[in-house]
This record gives structure tokens, C-alpha cells and sequence, in this order.
């Protein structure tokens, strides 16, 4: 239990410093919100009152900590505040003409559409998962198949291919793999694979009626897998080699135990904490890292409506989108560290 504490005190701090840092940075930006949403034609006195509403007219300070007020789940506020009607809350207590509530994090709306950010996060969120799930899952079964062949096959031809092969995998950035799975195998050979160039995991029938085509998920997983599988196999290999050449390995051989016994009992499970870094570390990457892959294939996930939304200087959908990346990605390497200490009982909390 003190451990959870202590891992959710730092995600908390972290969480904080890093939207903090992207908040001062976005207000600081010569953008006028109050404008954007009313248009350039739009009377003083409209923007003034839009500007009063946003605590665009307060000090950068207030603006970020009113931001954090927004997204505590608790929060003394007055009874006839007009952020209530946005807020979705359960009243715990009253004193005076102030109300003690519990809410859900209140995101905020979009300046460019009006819509609540949460909803425009929860729609996008689920494609973005799907993505970097599917693309973790094609990089650790080709990884660590990769990995352990060349750990096997160590200084052989093959071994030496897989390393160059790899290497080259790990030197493509993941848009350039996408254009290049986009042109190659949506493009030229499309009547061949069946697979789209460009699409959204959601689509629409014919008599409009919305289902999931996962055809379009198949070529961005496999742009955005690239670059984990020539880390994962990379890793798998180096931590087999250096597991195989240890003392109880060799007696376990001279035993007569055959190899597939040792390489499953062994060495494997003491192999595991280096590679479950590299894997928990690349997919906290893709989760929040696929925007380009995103973008190129017009897939409608979390990293295409970020770069929308700052194309558009909608600014709090890009504050959401960081609170959610960030979260995401401290979460998945506090799980991580949980994971070490069943894996292997050596670690300690």
C-alpha cells in the first residue's frame, strides 16, 4: 500500500509539472480564444465578456490553476457559479453560500465546435488504443521470435541478418513508414491486399448505419510497429546471450537437458525484466507517439484530433490530449515496475 502511495503521489507531481509547463506555454502563445470562437467581425464588449468567462483577462497563474481546478475531482465552489451547468457533480456539503462537491474532471469545450473536450477525447481515445495495441502486439510476437533466432543462431549468417535487419527497421522514423506501407501496400498492390490507404477504425455502410472495419487498422499497426520490433528483438537477444553464458546455464546443458527445456526454465524468465522495460517503455511510446502514423493513414484517433486541434488553436482540446498522454504514458511505467516484482522475485518493492 505505501508503494501505491508513493507511485500515485508521483504521477500526481508529474502530471502537474508537465501540464503546468504545456499551459504556460500554450497561454503564452499571441492567441486570442475569445476571438477565435466569435470571429474577427466580432463586437469588443462579446470578446471581453468570452475573455472574463475563459479567466482569459486573469494573471497566467490563475489561468493555469483555475485549469486544475477544473480537473480536481473535489472543489469548494459557489452555489450560483455558472461552471456548474458544465459540470457533472454530486454535492457533499454547503456552508455559507459555498458547496463542497465531487465531480468528474471537467475538460472543458472546444472553442472551434463547442462540443465538451471529454467527449471529443473518450471518442477518439478507443482508436488510438486499438492502434497501439494492435501494433505492440505485432511488435512483441515478431520481436521476440526475432530475438530469441538470433540468440539461438548466434554468429551465424542468420543472426547477423536478423541484427542488420533490425537495425534498419529502428533507423525508419514512423511516418516514413507509413507513407511507405500506405504507397506500397495500399496504393500499388490495394487490389492485391484489400487493404485501404487511408480510413478510420469507425466506419459507415451503405445504409448508414456505423461498424468497426478493421481492415484500416492493419497498415498503420504495422507502421507504427516497426521501430519496437528492432528494440524488443534487439533486447531479447542481448539478455539471452547474457543469461546463456552464466554458470547454472552451462551446468543445466552438461546435465543433458534438452535445449528447448533450458531456454524455457532457465533462461527465459531471468531474461524477462530488460525486455519487459523495452516493451512497457515502447508501448507507453506508440500510445502516445502514433500522431503521424495518425495523420498519414487519416486514421481518426487521439493524435489525429491533437493535430487538428492545433492546427485550429483550439486550445483545450490540446491541453486535454496532454493530460491524457501524460497520464497514459506515467501509468504504464508504474504498471510496469508492479510487474518486475511477480515476474521476478529478486526485485523488491
Amino acid at each position: 500500500m505505501r508503494f501505491i502511495i508513493i507511485k500515485l503521489g508521483i504521477i500526481l507531481i508529474s502530471v502537474f509539472s508537465v501540464i503546468s509547463l504545456i499551459s504556460l506555454i500554450i497561454y503564452l502563445a499571441p492567441i486570442d480564444p475569445a476571438r477565435i470562437q466569435f470571429g474577427q467581425r466580432a463586437d469588443p464588449k462579446s470578446i471581453e465578456i468570452m475573455r472574463a468567462k475563459l479567466f482569459l483577462d486573469k494573471s497566467y497563474g490563475e489561468q493555469i490553476y483555475r485549469y486544475f481546478e477544473d480537473l480536481s475531482p473535489f472543489q469548494i465552489i459557489h452555489r450560483n457559479n455558472y461552471r456548474l451547468e458544465d459540470y457533472s457533480y454530486l454535492q457533499l456539503g454547503s456552508f455559507s453560500n459555498q458547496m463542497i462537491i465531487l465531480k468528474y474532471p471537467y475538460l472543458r469545450r472546444s472553442y472551434i465546435s463547442g462540443e465538451k473536450v471529454s467527449d471529443l477525447i473518450v471518442g477518439a481515445l478507443f482508436s488510438t488504443l486499438a492502434l497501439g495495441f494492435c501494433a505492440m502486439l505485432i511488435s512483441i510476437v515478431l520481436g521476440l521470435f526475432l530475438g530469441i533466432t538470433a540468440a539461438i543462431h548466434f554468429g551465424s549468417w542468420l543472426d547477423q541478418s536478423i541484427t542488420a535487419i533490425t537495425t534498419v527497421f529502428y533507423a525508419i522514423p514512423s511516418y516514413i513508414s507509413a507513407i511507405l506501407f500506405a504507397v506500397i501496400f495500399g496504393y500499388y498492390f490495394g487490389s492485391f491486399t484489400g487493404l485501404p490507404v487511408q480510413g478510420s477504425l469507425n466506419a459507415l455502410d451503405d445504409y448508414g448505419n456505423e461498424f468497426y472495419d478493421f481492415r484500416r487498422i492493419i497498415l498503420p499497426s504495422l507502421a507504427l510497429g516497426i521501430r519496437p520490433v528492432a528494440m524488443i528483438c534487439q533486447m531479447t537477444r542481448a539478455s539471452l546471450l547474457e543469461i546463456y553464458s552464466q554458470d547454472y546455464v552451462r551446468t543445466a546443458v552438461s546435465m543433458g537437458l534438452k535445449e528447448g527445456r533450458v531456454l524455457h526454465k532457465h533462461i527465459f524468465p531471468n531474461a524477462l525484466n530488460p525486455i519487459i522495460t523495452t516493451i512497457s517503455g515502447w508501448f507507453a511510446s506508440l500510445l502516445t507517439g502514433a500522431f503521424f502514423v495518425e495523420y498519414v493513414f487519416n486514421y481518426r484517433g487521439l493524435g489525429d484530433l491533437t493535430i487538428q486541434a492545433l492546427n485550429q488553436f483550439d486550445l483545450p482540446v490540446v491541453l486535454a490530449s496532454c493530460v491524457v498522454t501524460v497520464s497514459l504514458f506515467i501509468l504504464v511505467n508504474s504498471l510496469a515496475d508492479i510487474l518486475y516484482t511477480w515476474i521476478d522475485p529478486r526485485v523488491k518493492i
